[in-house]
């Protein structure tokens, strides 16, 4: 009998253990749809582009498509989406540089900042937010896939030069 409901809760763990969490991604209707790729204009010394034909704040930077609205952040790898909201400290900080004057549609409140300043972020997320982005508790997306990247790369380098070390150590013993 024991032996049966052992089998029995490994069987259960088993099957439950396999489904696994998903990491849920909510995809977002900003009602942009576009019939090609929008015409994209560089923002001066920055590594932004913009869109100035979309009625909306469309920017593009890192192979990625990113829109501000309704004081929120939007990313997508496709100029149509689907969308995925951002959290503040998982914005790049270029995009968080550009100057107001590059907002298609700035909120009501930015109208009375220098144009050609960023826009003030601190006040409408407060400062906690940039202080993660600080301490290295998050990046943003493109800066933590370049720095994998390279992380992988260096180790594949350490492994092979490991390797060229035990293969000539072990041709001198021979």
């Amino acid at each position: 009998m024991l032996r049966h409901l052992i089998i029995a809760g490994l069987a259960i763990a088993t099957v439950l253990g396999s489904a696994g969490p998903s990491p849920a991604q909510v995809h977002i209707n900003l009602g942009i749809n576009l019939p090609g790729p929008p015409p994209l204009a560089v923002i001066p010394s920055t590594p932004i582009q913009y869109a100035p034909s979309i009625d909306g704040n469309y920017f593009f930077y890192g192979g990625e498509y990113y829109v501000f609205s309704n004081g929120q952040w939007y990313a997508s790898r496709g100029y149509n989406g689907p969308w995925v909201a951002l959290a503040p400290e998982f914005i790049p900080m270029p995009l968080l540089q550009v100057p107001v004057r590059y907002y298609r549609r700035p909120p009501a409140e930015w109208r009375a900042w220098h144009h050609d300043a960023p826009p003030q972020w601190a006040p409408a997320w407060g400062h906690r937010w940039q202080e993660r982005r600080q301490g290295g508790q998050a990046q943003p997306r493109f800066e933590q896939r370049e720095e994998r990247r390279d992380d992988r790369r260096d180790e594949r380098r350490e492994e092979r030069r490991d390797d060229r070390r035990d293969d000539r150590r072990g041709e001198g013993r021979r």
